[in-house]
């Protein structure tokens, strides 16, 4: 019932096979895995974080937490991704971390990312929360920056209800990473049988999900590829489907560059104006179908305004939060329920 059971091991051997990583560690969600990040990292006070502003307000907290000041760059119009073009503007002597957050699945430019990373001697921690089983270049989102978080929430591919992993890639960071994740204990030690008794080491919290959860989690896990095959199928029939209205110019569909291998985490379209998407959104509800919005950028909002900082013109953001509408998208979509939401669609 307890944390770092026998699912919970089987969870994480699981995740280092599917993913390639060092080491991976459950948590109890994302949120947990991008707060274990920060105090793994020793962020402190006046440290700078560059992420989108895009994105859920964890990737923020989470350093926030620390004392740092998340540093808000605009997404790319095409796959809604922290922009690479826009980072090396934001670098200050104060930055520490480049927090880039795989929207919808479909991968930043990593390339670029971590070439930035290494001049300028950073580090990078993915926010992968919605990247499970996705990947660039064909190695898995989550594995390409030092640390990646990983989110098995309710609404993600891969389930547990709550839930996430730390993913490890630098091998400096996973001795400490388990002790901070076991409130700042050997105890994993001791479970191992290396040390005679376990004591406090170091800062940490309680960051592990119940063997319960892991129990879950593990029946998912297993079916990651065939999940994901799923939704993808439903993610390019719908694809397929709105080629000619975007081509009227009525909405946006989702872009994925060549290098990308996406999980089909969510279909959306982005429309030209916040009045159409908001006409799209009631048209749509009428007819019995929940399309939903998605991130109000952290930069306008009232903690954002708060504790942040803005780097450069963030209209790109600010134009995606207007227009976009997210479509239903999951495995157990019927053909039926498929097909009403393309005929609802190409009716607007």
């Amino acid at each position: 019932m307890v944390g770092d059971g026998p699912f919970t091991k089987k969870c994480e051997a699981l995740l280092r096979k599917q993913t390639g990583a060092r080491q991976a560690l459950l948590t109890h969600s994302c949120t947990a895995a991008l707060e274990l990040s920060a105090l793994l990292l020793d962020i402190a006070p006046g440290d700078e974080v560059i992420m989108p502003t895009y994105t859920f307000v964890s990737t923020a907290n989470a350093f926030v937490l620390r004392g740092a000041v998340p540093v808000f760059v605009d997404v790319r119009a095409d796959t809604i991704n922290l922009d690479e073009k826009l980072i090396e503007a934001a670098i200050t002597p104060r930055t520490r971390v480049i927090a880039p957050v795989h929207y919808a699945g479909v991968a930043c430019a990593m390339d670029e990312i971590n070439a930035l990373a290494k001049a300028h001697e950073l580090h990078v921690v993915e926010d992968a929360a919605q990247g499970i089983g996705a990947t660039y270049r064909g190695q898995p989102l989550g594995t390409l920056g030092s640390l990646g978080a990983l989110s098995f929430h309710a609404t993600k591919n891969v389930i547990s209800g709550e839930g996430g992993a730390l993913l490890i890639n630098d091998e400096n960071l996973m001795e400490r990473a388990e002790l901070i994740r076991e409130k700042g204990t050997d105890r994993s030690r001791f479970i191992r049988g290396e040390v005679d008794k376990y004591t406090w080491q170091d800062i940490g919290s309680s960051f592990l999900p119940s063997d319960i959860t892991a129990a879950m989690l593990m029946a998912q896990l297993t079916e990651t590829e065939a999940i994901n095959a799923t939704r993808l199928a439903i993610w390019m029939r719908f694809h397929a489907a709105f080629a000619d209205a975007e081509r009227a110019g009525n909405f946006r569909r989702p872009a994925v560059p060549q290098d990308c291998g996406p999980n089909a985490h969510i279909y959306y379209l982005v429309f030209n104006s916040l009045a159409e998407r908001e006409r799209a959104r009631k048209s749509l509800a009428d007819a019995g179908i929940s399309a939903v919005t998605h991130y109000v950028p952290l930069h306008t909002s009232p903690a954002g305004e708060r504790f942040g900082r803005i780097s450069g013109d963030l209209k790109v953001s600010i134009s995606v939060t207007d227009g976009l509408l997210r479509l239903p998208i999951y495995p157990d979509l019927t053909a039926g329920e498929e097909a009403r939401i393309i005929d609802a669609v190409l009716a607007l």
